[in-house]
């Protein structure tokens, strides 16, 4: 039952795999033609970045929730059932040389099982919000011009922030509920490196550690994406496609009985969606 439990939430993301592979082609098909570079390029100094995106990610670790023990073993083709809701994006304000970021997702899952010819039925919510701030220490511009009509540029950039986890279960059987749940913040710090590899085509890849026994004992963020700028109703846009993996060990205060909680789990998986800027 608890191994259910674990691998319903990670039946979170995939479903919207396909919608957003269809928004994806749209977009590609909207931009396949060549488009005014001035009229793309933001006219005001500050850009506000809206991504909207799909994870579909694999769990492996171990967990312990109410006294119950598991191996978390979730891969890829089992994250397809029982999703109810996902929402993930990420919002980004940025005048080039330092800005602020926020980032979300929210997944709801339900199933019914049998337990000694009894109907249980099990809700899993899993959230996760981030918040950080960026500087650009270091930028090199490489030659000619984005399809934005900016410069092409390599740059670096230190990032701090924090991350907030949720995971809240829900039981109900026999006309009685239960509900199960932890949550941690943890504090990060990491880096962010972008470069044009051509008029359209960038590379974009972030990392980050955190924890340090405020909130999990460790936890570790790294991704790393592909885009191509085309455009999308009407405002410039970044196509993108890569991986990404976040790891968290977290264990409760009180790791005994019936408040026993323990999330030692590795999330990995491809992520799709796109940057809209304004």
């Amino acid at each position: 039952m608890q191994t259910r439990r674990i691998a319903a939430t990670g039946r979170a993301a995939a479903h919207l795999a396909g919608a957003f592979s269809l928004a994806l082609l749209y977009s590609t098909a909207a931009g396949a033609a060549d488009f005014d570079a001035e009229r793309m390029a933001p006219e005001s100094d500050w850009t506000v970045i809206v991504s909207p995106y799909v994870w579909a990610a694999s769990l492996k670790g171990d967990a312990s929730l109410a006294g119950f023990d598991t191996d978390v073993d979730v891969p890829f083709k089992d994250t397809l059932d029982h999703l109810d809701l996902a929402l993930m994006g990420n919002i980004e304000l940025t005048n080039g040389q330092w800005g602020v970021y926020f980032d979300g997702q929210y997944v709801r899952t339900s199933q019914d099982e049998e337990l000694l010819s009894h109907e249980i039925g099990l809700d899993i919510k899993m959230t996760t919000l981030a918040a950080g701030a960026f500087y650009q220490i270091y930028e090199q511009e490489l030659g000619g011009n984005t399809a934005f009509g900016k410069p092409r540029t390599f740059s670096i950039e230190p990032t701090v922030g924090l991350r907030w986890t949720k995971l809240e279960a829900d039981v109900s059987v026999l006309g009685f509920n239960a509900t199960k749940s932890a949550d941690w913040t943890d504090p990060f710090v990491g880096v962010r490196v972008k470069a044009d590899l051509s008029e359209r085509w960038n590379l974009a890849a972030e990392a980050d550690i955190g924890g340090f026994d405020v909130g999990s004992k460790l936890s570790v963020n790294a991704q790393a994406y592909l885009g191509y700028r085309t455009e999308m109703f009407g405002q410039p846009t970044i196509l993108r496609a890569g991986y990404r993996l976040l790891y968290q060990d977290y264990e409760s205060d009180d790791f005994t009985g019936a408040n026993k909680f323990r999330w030692d789990v590795n999330q990995h998986g491809p992520v799709i969606g796109f940057s809209m800027l304004f």
